[in-house]
C-alpha cells in the first residue's frame, strides 16, 4: 500500500508539473506571435524610414552646389508636385553661360531685375534677362552671366507658386549680396519661402551659414 501510494503520489506531482508546461507554451505562443508582429511591423517602419532616408539623401545629392562652371543646364518641369527649375540652384563663372530647357509645360525664365517691373534682387549693374514665355517641348534659352554676385530668378506663369530660381557667379562675398537680403514683403508666401530656402543653400555653398540680418 505505502508502494502504491508513493507511486501514485509521483504520477501525481508529474501530472501537476507538465500541465504548467503545457500552459506555459500556451502562453508563450501568443505574446511569440505579438511580438513577431511587432518586429514585422518595425522592419517594415525600418524600411520605409530607410527608403525616406534614401530620398532625402537623392534630394540633398540633387541640390549639390560645387565649384563654378563655365556652363551649366537648368530645365523647366511641370509635374504632378508642382512646376519648378531642377537643379534649383547652379553656379557658373564670370562670363559663364546658363542654359535653360523646357523639358514640360509652359515656363519663362525671367531675373528679378528692375527692367522686368520686378525688385532687384541680382548685383547692382548687372544685366538682366527674359525669356519670354517658352511653351515648346525642348526650347532653349541662354544667358551669359558677366557680373560676378547671386542672381534670383522666377518663372512668369507659375512665380506665385514657388517656381523661383538661383545663378551664383565667380566667388562673390555673401555679406554684399542684395540677393541674399531680405525678401520683398509684397511677394506671396511661396516666393518668401521659396527665395529664403533657396538663400539658405546659397550661404551654404558661399562657406556662410549664418542667418543675415
Amino acid at each position: 500500500m505505502l508502494q502504491l501510494t508513493g507511486s501514485a503520489a509521483v504520477i501525481g506531482v508529474a501530472g501537476c508539473a507538465r500541465a504548467p508546461t503545457n500552459d506555459g507554451q500556451n502562453q508563450v505562443e501568443k505574446p511569440q506571435t505579438t511580438t513577431e508582429a511587432a518586429e514585422d511591423g518595425d522592419s517594415e517602419s525600418g524600411h520605409n524610414e530607410e527608403e525616406g532616408g534614401h530620398r532625402e539623401e537623392e534630394d540633398g545629392h540633387d541640390e549639390a552646389i560645387g565649384a563654378p562652371t563655365d556652363t551649366a543646364e537648368v530645365t523647366m518641369v511641370s509635374t504632378d508636385n508642382g512646376y519648378h527649375f531642377e537643379p534649383h540652384v547652379v553656379r557658373v563663372n564670370v562670363g559663364g553661360t546658363v542654359t535653360f530647357h523646357n523639358e514640360s509645360g509652359t515656363h519663362s525664365t525671367t531675373a528679378y531685375h528692375p527692367d522686368n517691373d520686378q525688385p532687384q534682387l541680382v548685383p547692382g549693374g548687372a544685366a538682366s534677362w527674359d525669356s519670354g514665355i517658352l511653351s515648346e517641348e525642348g526650347a532653349t534659352f541662354e544667358h551669359t552671366f558677366e557680373t560676378e554676385g547671386v542672381y534670383h530668378y522666377y518663372c512668369i506663369p507659375h512665380e506665385a507658386l514657388g517656381m523661383v530660381g538661383t545663378v551664383i557667379v565667380g566667388e562673390p562675398d555673401p555679406h554684399e549680396q542684395v540677393a541674399l537680403e531680405k525678401t520683398p514683403a509684397d511677394k506671396p508666401d511661396a516666393v518668401q519661402k521659396k527665395l529664403e530656402e533657396l538663400n539658405g543653400m546659397v550661404r551654404t555653398a558661399l562657406g556662410d551659414d549664418h542667418d543675415q540680418a
